[in-house]
């Protein structure tokens, strides 16, 4: 059976990704996918050789036919985005797929075509298969992204016979995060010791409530406020749920990105053997 362990915090910033590509190296036979696709950043410490790649179709766009367009303006007049320009040509990055245009143009000179707003890939890494992808400027994305990093992922893992997909989520509590962990085998919620990383963490852990999906949480940097971290512990005492420690700040956790390194490979220091530490938790959980 195999089984999905999601790693994901209620806010940005708190060190998930780090942690995760951590677990990348430590974890044997697995896949790796980096669902946070607004995001996307695991693959600077992975270092993949990307394999194949596909683009993904996120909603429409307008696209005038000037071969039936009349310049009655009526488009220009009626897109509440400016996404029209007096020459009547479309600017992508404005345009966000209404369709009124196309509904109320008496020419019938406006069609919306699917759009392209980034691919994803199927890479190869020190550390086995990596599913990730990268969106366009300024684009959307929706769970129907997540959903296929996922289902590709799962696809690798029965093929190769591994029982372990390892993913990095997206921060907050919207589409993408709930495409995440939707059927996943067990949560880490990575949080930090201030009010507002306590508030989300209490959002993703109601959310992993709703799902009912095991889940555990551990706080990075704690030691930089032991009280709001003491605060931490106390709240998963009360709501049963398991606490997996406390990671202390450390400079070698940035020395190791800037080498594009996990911290457990380019250290030994504190940060590094409490994640290893953190990891052995994680493994007996699942």
């Amino acid at each position: 059976m195999i089984k999905e362990l999601v790693v994901i915090s209620g806010k940005g910033g708190t060190g998930k990704t780090s942690i995760t590509a951590s677990f990348a190296h430590l974890a044997e036979k697995k896949v790796m996918v980096d669902c946070d696709v607004d995001a996307a950043d695991l693959h600077l410490v992975l270092n993949p050789r990307i394999l194949s790649n596909e683009g993904f179709e996120a909603g429409r766009k307008a696209f005038i036919d000037h071969k039936k367009c009349t310049g009655c303006g009526e488009c220009v007049k009626l897109c509440r985005f400016d996404s029209i320009d007096e020459n009547f040509r479309v600017g992508i990055l404005a345009c966000e797929g209404c369709g009124v245009c196309a509904h109320f143009c008496p020419e019938k000179a406006i069609e919306m075509r699917p759009h392209e707003s980034g691919r994803w890939f199927v890479s190869q890494t020190d550390g086995g298969p990596f599913v990730h992808t990268k969106l366009g400027m300024a684009e959307g994305n929706s769970g129907i992204l997540v959903s296929k990093l996922r289902k590709k992922a799962k696809e690798i893992a029965e093929e190769k016979g591994f029982e372990l997909i390892v993913i990095d989520g997206s921060p907050g509590t919207g589409c993408p995060v709930i495409a995440t962990v939707t059927g996943a085998s067990f949560l880490l919620i990575v949080t930090e010791p201030t009010v507002s990383g306590i508030h989300d963490m209490k959002r993703a852990l109601e959310l992993a409530g709703h799902f009912r999906i095991k889940s555990a949480v551990c706080v990075n940097r704690g030691d930089i406020n032991m009280e709001r971290t003491a605060e931490i512990e106390k709240f998963c005492s009360s709501q049963n749920i398991e606490f997996f420690g406390i990671i202390p700040y450390d400079r070698d956790v940035t020395a190791a990105q800037m080498e594009g390194k996990s911290v457990v490979e380019y250290s030994t220091g504190p940060a590094a053997l409490a994640i290893r530490d953190l990891w052995t938790k994680v493994k007996d959980a699942l």
